[in-house]
């Protein structure tokens, strides 16, 4: 006779030997490991269990979020109806509770009885072929990496969900998506990547073996929450599950350079590029590495291969026009803006203002203008772009009031802050290493050329 472990509470049953949860003898479906962490809870009922505790007992062998365990409780509640509330408790920053009364019920079988671990929502379906479908064409969009192709990406990765919201891939695909709507201001980068990394939650706690959600947490972690630490586990974690994860490497390669590893970022980038050389988003963040190195003539070669790959680039064209300003041509810097505009239906005539400007006073000329237009719409210009222009016009303390408050915001446009070639008229002052401090970036930028 082999010992089957059972525990009932309120109405429910847990029967562990065959992984079913049940109400009145009517099973309720569960996530795998949903069941998990349903079943540590009751093990320990009446004890705060840390999520620390949870973690290392569902994913002994895994890194992942703490994020996920609320997506897990989440479900546990509504599985357990209108009462789930009360049967787990959340206690605020440590963990949770299971606060219902449990007997345990262990009951002996015979071996003729015995059978094997049944998932409570049995066999899974088999993925429709449509699902199959709009999930190529999702990433198909993804891969072009283009602000014209990523929303069709997105719509893609929904229709899939609709279809099939338990189908683990669908929602990494779409956190991906999410990702690159901040990436290119499509959406506003807040907003964008709380969705990206609810999804992206959602895709583990389906899959914890799913390299595409990894990737998404990962660029979430890095980009909006400024856990460096964590993101760099997430993406080693990607690569792992697949070594092909072309973003899974150029992500890995921003992150190695915002740490001041400016060698290390290209070299990751380049590992990119063997696996998606036709990839516009892959040259340009090669051609950025090359900025963060003050290396302006590989960086310019570089975006305009970015721009044979895709001409209208929402940022490979401002990139280059960046390059031509920091190599003092601003002819060039002029004509490239003049055709980004144009690509996005802005007359050439909007720029009479800037040639006058420049004609008359120089870039000093051009920066006040900017500053001029920036009095009048305070709106239209974000804080880390009056601070640049603050910065470059020498006026330092209302430059670090915009920079204070661009990092309040977490702006995604920071994370190069301690390279980027951009920022070095305000690297002198001992408020900048005071802001990399509060972001927990290196002081000194090992590797960054003068």
């Amino acid at each position: 006779m082999a010992p089957r472990e059972a525990y009932e509470f309120g109405e429910f049953t847990l029967d562990v030997s065959e992984r079913r949860l049940s109400k009145g003898g009517k099973p309720i479906p569960l996530e795998p490991k949903a069941h998990e962490v349903l079943l540590a809870l009751v093990r320990n009922a009446g004890r705060l269990l840390t999520k620390r505790e949870l973690l290392d007992a569902v994913w002994p062998k895994s890194f992942v979020e703490e994020g996920i365990l609320a997506v897990h409780v989440s479900g546990l509640r509504k599985a357990l109806g209108q009462t789930g509330q009360r049967y787990i408790e959340t206690v605020s920053r440590a963990g949770y509770r299971f606060t219902c009364a449990v007997t345990p019920n262990v009951r002996r079988t015979g071996a003729n009885d015995a059978r094997p671990w049944l998932w409570s929502f049995g066999v899974p379906p088999a993925v429709r072929p449509e699902v199959y479908e709009l999930i190529g064409r999702g990433r198909s969009h993804l891969l072009k990496a283009s602000m014209f192709e990523v929303p069709n990406a997105v719509a893609a990765f929904r229709a899939a969900i609709e279809l099939d919201p338990g189908y683990a891939p669908a929602h990494a695909g779409l956190a991906l998506a999410c990702c690159a709507q901040a990436r290119l201001r499509i959406v506003p980068p807040a907003e964008a990547y709380n969705e990206a990394r609810a999804e992206a939650l959602r895709a583990l706690a389906m899959d914890d073996a799913c390299a595409d959600a990894q990737v998404a947490l990962g660029s979430v972690l890095f980009f909006s929450e400024w856990n460096w630490e964590g993101a760099e586990r997430s993406l080693k974690r990607a690569l792992q599950l697949d070594p092909q994860h072309t973003e899974a490497y150029l992500l890995s390669g921003q992150l190695q350079e915002a740490l001041g590893k400016l060698e290390e970022g290209l070299e990751m980038k380049l590992k990119a590029l063997e696996r998606d050389p036709f990839s516009a988003l892959v040259h340009l963040q090669i051609s950025m590495s090359y900025w963060n190195q003050r290396r302006y003539d590989n960086a310019i070669e570089w975006a305009n291969k970015a721009l044979a790959l895709d001409p209208q680039h929402p940022h490979a064209r401002e990139h280059l026009a960046g390059a031509y300003l920091k190599k003092g041509d601003f002819d060039r810097y002029l004509a490239e803006n003049v055709k980004h505009a144009e690509t996005h239906g802005v007359p050439a005539a909007a720029f009479e203002p800037l040639k006058q400007a420049y004609a008359a006073g120089g870039r000093a000329g051009v920066v006040r203008l900017f500053l001029e237009r920036a009095s009048s719409q305070p709106q239209a210009f974000p804080a880390m772009q009056l601070a640049l222009f603050y910065g470059e016009a020498g006026e330092m303390d209302r430059a670090f009031e915009h920079l204070e408050r661009a990092i309040g915001l977490h702006d995604p446009a920071l994370v190069h802050l301690a390279v980027a070639p951009q920022w070095d008229s305000l690297r002198a002052d001992p408020r900048f290493t005071q802001c990399l401090s509060r972001m927990g970036l290196p002081a000194e930028a090992p590797g960054r050329t003068p």
